[in-house]
């Protein structure tokens, strides 16, 4: 998946060439690919929980998982079927949000700094350090002279983590402008769902071509061999969760971390306790 779902770094993207609802390299169906992203749980679980014991001991290694996408493309609802089966103590999940005052008091990285996960954790980004060049090139928030050298800055602030030994999966949930409408009218049909609709949606949905190409911008310019870019069909709900969770699969079996040995002398312990009885 890894291949098959990653963007070229420094081609022109056309987001209007992929296939939302298309499932590459999937399972045949939906009842196949929950059954599949099942099975994958219990084995991201066993990974996560050595990730997270190495990190104990001293393995600097650690993973950020970001979740980018339109309104409805799923961030929320990779973050509840992929990694609910994650141990809490070895995640760090952010939502980012519009920047509060304090934040814009600082460069746009300050907060994206604060949020990292630490050696062991898996960090889940919902929304990043992107929406500076995303939603602020579409509202024109900032001089297109500095958003243009944000790009650089972000490929560098990559390319320090990986250094640090982070293993960065930055995952574009590509939703299709008639499927986000399906999803927007059935928050609208469903009181038990109106919590989850913002009237704003709406006006961004308008601008719906400009955030297509700021995507495209983004997707072109900071896809790298050190954090490339995943393009993941967001269409299918069930295949959404199949597709990430075998990209963190990917990793993580890539990354092969381990149970640190004990540093006691387990028979002594062992002694010791049995002679409690």
């Amino acid at each position: 998946m890894r291949e098959l779902l990653r963007v070229p770094g420094g081609e022109p993207i056309d987001l209007s060439s992929y296939d939302a609802a298309a499932t590459p390299g999937g399972p045949a169906d939906k009842a196949a690919g929950v059954a599949a992203t099942a099975r994958m749980g219990e084995r991201l679980a066993g990974l996560q929980e050595r990730l997270w014991a190495a990190g104990s001991a001293g393995d600097r290694r650690r993973v950020l998982l970001i979740l980018q996408g339109m309104d409805t493309s799923g961030k929320g609802g990779t973050v509840k079927h992929v990694i609910g089966l994650f141990n809490p103590s070895g995640c760090r999940i952010k939502a980012f949000k519009a920047p509060t005052r304090e934040e814009l008091n600082h460069p746009f990285l300050w907060r994206v700094m604060k949020a990292l996960p630490e050696p062991g954790e898996i960090g889940i980004f919902d929304r990043s350090q992107y929406e500076d060049v995303l939603i602020a090139r579409v509202r024109e928030l900032v001089p297109r002279s500095q958003l243009g050298r944000r790009y650089g800055q972000i490929n560098r602030f990559e390319q320090s983590l990986v250094d640090d030994g982070v293993v960065v999966v930055k995952c574009f949930l590509h939703v299709s402008y008639e499927q986000q409408e399906r999803r927007l009218l059935e928050r609208l049909d469903n009181p038990d769902k109106h919590w989850k609709f913002n009237p704003g949606d709406i006006d961004e949905r308008a601008l719906w071509p400009a955030y297509q190409e700021a995507y495209e911008i983004a997707l072109e310019r900071c896809s790298t061999d050190a954090a490339p870019w995943f393009v993941v069909p967001a269409d299918r709900k069930w295949y959404r969760n199949w597709a990430i969770s075998k990209l963190l699969s990917e990793h993580l079996e890539a990354m092969d971390p381990q149970y640190p040995k004990a540093d006691f002398d387990v028979e002594e312990c062992r002694r010791r306790l049995l002679a409690t009885e």
